[in-house]
């Protein structure tokens, strides 16, 4: 079967590597020329586990283009943003796809849209503009079919869990499972296009609400004297309860974008809304934090560890970072920012050593593996403070290098002091909770 897929980045390219890697012959689409040109010559970033293996494996049977050809099969992979302004999808990108696939849309055709869309959006959007080929609805086939895959972790979870299918009609259906079974060892359960489409957004609300739950648990503990994270795991002992981590916010193109789709569609949904607020004011509740522990330094000037959106990975998009040191700024305080994973970011990322020189205080956001390596008696700081949103450091570590430690979550900071031996065993009682979660 020739397949095209429409949007190379960090969905679609996969996609199309595994359709091609299962023996189908797949042309890869997208308007910007670099990207083609990139990957044409072989040039595929490594971030991903397994990538470059899977680009060799397919090669032969994949190549880009920026031009939509004929094919049997369209998958349509591209951004679907969304407009702060008005908190509602920009379908732009989908709209330009679906018109560029319409153009060369025959007979007996099957088009799949994966991107994560209000739910509708392939019956009332999609459909239609297909149907601007001249063809009629009974003459072509319409599915939609999400990802479920995070970064750093995307071939393995795009071939091994479970699909949602939709389908126009029963035969859409049966055809966009027969596609996605070529490379997919998960289930595949069939249902409608709306349901389908609703399906995707109500697992990152979810994700969401839970989020928000924990976020707001942990500034009314801290209010009461309360360890969030020593409150946290001990009633996740609980058989039927699974309290995510408190964070500094939400951030990546779904859990903190998708939950606005389904606002978008509801008369009423206060609770979704509401999670989105509380987890989008935590950088509020974090830069809080921050002057209080430098409320005695004059200018002072703060650390960011981290401003990807989440763990080990590169991706950016959404981070609460950036709405963080915004707000510090607005604050008066100068912010310098570390970050070895990610490439690009609106604020200057500096080298650690840079960072850290001069500062007032070390903010983890980003609780990336390789901040657990930073020797924090090598760092030059001016004063020595850390505030950890994550409680991802060994914080005894930090405290028996002189500083003052701070934790999302629990109302006390832990000071360095002559009686040594009496923090760390207070630090042990905490990492031996910690550790349980």
């Amino acid at each position: 079967m020739k397949i095209c897929v429409l949007g190379l980045g960090y969905i679609g390219f996969p996609t199309a590597l595994l359709l091609a890697d299962a023996g189908h012959e797949v042309v890869g689409v997208d308007v910007n020329e670099s990207i083609v040109e990139r990957l044409n010559k072989g040039i595929v970033s490594d971030e991903e586990p397994m990538m470059l293996n899977l680009h060799r494996r397919a090669s032969e049977r994949f190549h880009a283009q920026t031009e939509v050809p004929y094919a049997d099969a369209f998958v349509i992979c591209v951004p679907t943003p969304i407009d702060n302004e008005m908190r509602l999808a920009d379908l732009t990108y989908v709209r330009s796809a679906t018109t560029m696939v319409a153009a060369r849309l025959r007979e007996g055709n099957l088009v799949v849209l994966e991107s994560t869309v209000p739910p509708g959006t392939t019956e009332k959007l999609v459909v239609p503009i297909l149907q601007s080929s001249g063809l009629k609805p009974d003459q072509f086939h319409a599915g939609y079919c999400s990802e479920r895959a995070i970064p750093g972790n995307v071939l393995h979870e795009m071939v091994n869990n479970d699909r949602i299918v939709g389908g126009k009609d029963v035969q859409s259906a049966a055809m966009t499972k027969e596609l996605y079974s070529s490379f997919v060892k998960g289930s595949i359960h069939l249902t409608d296009l709306n349901t389908a489409e609703f399906i995707k957004l109500m697992e990152n609300t979810y994700r969401d609400v839970n989020i928000a739950l924990i976020n707001e648990f942990a500034r009314i503990a801290e209010e009461n004297n309360i360890n969030i994270w020593e409150a946290r795991t001990l009633a996740n002992k609980h058989p039927r309860v699974n309290l995510a981590k408190p964070g500094p916010g939400v951030g990546g193109h779904c859990i903190a974008v998708d939950p606005w789709f389904i606002v978008d569609k509801a008369s009423y949904s206060p609770l979704i809304k509401t999670a989105r607020d509380v987890n989008d004011s935590m950088p509020n509740y974090v830069i809080k934090a921050i002057k209080e522990m430098v409320k005695d330094i004059e200018n002072p000037t703060v650390t960011i560890l981290g401003v990807a959106y989440k763990a080990n990975v590169s991706d950016s998009r959404e981070t609460p970072a950036l709405r963080l040191i915004k707000l510090a700024e607005n604050e008066g305080i100068t912010v310098k920012c570390y970050d070895p994973l990610v490439k690009r970011f609106e604020h200057d990322l500096e080298p650690l050593g840079d960072a850290t020189y001069n500062s007032d205080c070390v903010v983890l956001i980003t609780d990336h593996d390789i901040f657990r390596t930073i020797d924090p008696r090598q760092l030059s700081m001016r004063t020595r403070n850390l505030l950890d949103t994550r409680n991802s450091l060994d914080h005894s570590r930090w405290v028996d290098a002189g500083y003052s430690v701070k934790i999302l979550g629990c109302p006390e900071i832990m000071r360095p002091t002559t009686d040594i031996s009496a923090q760390r065993h207070k630090e042990k009682v905490f990492q031996t909770i910690n550790i349980s979660s």
